[in-house]
């Protein structure tokens, strides 16, 4: 986009086409490209930078993502951010907080941004780039004078597109690749998005039939997802996975809901044979429970239980009914002597009305101890 105040002169110079994107010769005749074609290379998005520049007789700038300069015309005169951001390729935190109070990566179109003098920025004109809806860049034109019509504001965008469509064609690094995949990995994780699924498909050459798991913890193996997740495309059946069996690539936010919910289970103290979806058994009927039932809608004694100032009950309640009603190994999961055991249950019979051995009440109590400590897991 650096806080030097008043407006400068920056001495006006065209950008050579950076070191990182490829070089391409040609041209398009007339200039602007129509929109769906092929963009030939950088000379084609400086010559649309130029000109736009010289149409609106107004500094034009184009960075990327993370505000670095990738074309510029003849600046003229300038504020510091401008100055900032094309001579030290670096941007002021306050620009960048600017750039964030007014939500400009969430824009669909052009805006017109006010003067922030606490970052050194004088109006200006604002169009995020983009492809299948990610977000490549700014394309940025002062305007301090006001003198930008509305009636230009095609002419701006078109160039944004060139522009868009270019770093879209661009192949990217190593770094940028896996920053594509981890923003297109983000949009699946949170609803179906079958746009962000094509574009994910041909970035890493998948088959368009392609499934996916999730497991957490991550997994060194697989694609690191946020809340310590990873994912992972196409893996066989019986391999495991936290999420269960594979699912289509738009379906990656019910996976990692299922990975989510079958690790909250285990916190919760849920023993399976596996540590995955489906071997939850019983444990989807805590998982699938509505947010308004109440624990005590199941049995009250949990409550009784959870409200005491020492945990021991509580523990002992779950040991027991989680063993079936076996003493013997309750007993020695709890590292406490039986007769200890007994008291133990003559004093949670009398707080919960439910005899652990014998009682009918005994499922309820224990559907209810389960979905307390899968919620107390959330956390």
């Amino acid at each position: 986009m650096g806080r030097q105040p008043g407006r400068r002169e920056l001495p006006g110079a065209r950008r050579a086409p950076p070191p990182s994107l490829p070089r391409f010769a040609g041209s398009w005749p007339g200039g602007t490209p129509a929109r769906g074609k092929v963009v030939t290379g950088v000379r084609d998005v400086q010559a649309a930078v130029d000109d736009l520049g010289a149409s609106l007789a107004q500094p034009v700038l184009i960075e990327d993502a993370r505000h670095r300069p990738l074309w510029w015309s003849a600046q003229g005169q300038v504020d510091g951010t401008r100055m900032r951001t094309i001579l030290q390729h670096d941007v002021d935190p306050a620009a960048k907080a600017v750039v964030a109070r007014l939500g400009l990566a969430r824009a669909r179109g052009p805006v017109r941004t006010p003067a922030a003098p606490e970052a050194d920025m004088l109006p200006r004109w604002c169009v995020p780039l983009r492809s299948s809806g990610e977000l490549l860049g700014y394309l940025w034109v002062l305007d301090g004078d006001g003198t930008v019509a509305e009636a230009q504001l095609p002419q701006i965008v078109a160039c944004a597109e060139l522009a868009a469509m270019f770093l879209a064609q661009t192949p990217m690094t190593s770094a940028g690749r896996s920053r594509r995949r981890a923003a297109l990995l983000a949009r699946l994780a949170a609803g179906p998005d079958d746009s962000a699924a094509r574009e994910l498909i041909a970035l890493e050459e998948l088959d368009p039939a392609a499934t996916v798991a999730v497991n957490a913890p991550r997994a060194a193996t697989g694609w690191p997802l946020r809340g310590d997740m990873s994912v992972h495309p196409n893996l066989e059946l019986g391999a495991g996975a936290t999420s269960g069996p594979p699912l289509p690539l738009a379906q990656l936010h019910l996976a990692v809901r299922r990975a989510a919910l079958t690790r909250q289970a285990i916190r919760a103290g849920a023993v399976l044979a596996r540590p995955a979806w489906d071997a939850l058994g019983s444990w989807h009927l805590i998982v699938a429970a509505p947010p308004d039932l109440a624990v005590a809608d199941i049995h009250p004694g949990a409550d009784v239980l959870a409200r005491r100032a020492r945990p021991d009950l509580l523990i002992t309640a779950r040991a027991v009914l989680d063993h079936g009603g076996d003493i013997a190994r309750a007993a020695a999961q709890l590292h406490i002597h039986r007769t200890t055991l007994y008291y133990r249950l003559d004093r949670i019979e009398a707080l919960t009305g439910v005899n652990l051995k014998t009682s009918a009440q005994r499922d309820a109590l224990l559907m209810a101890l389960r979905l307390a400590a899968f919620r107390r897991a959330a956390s």
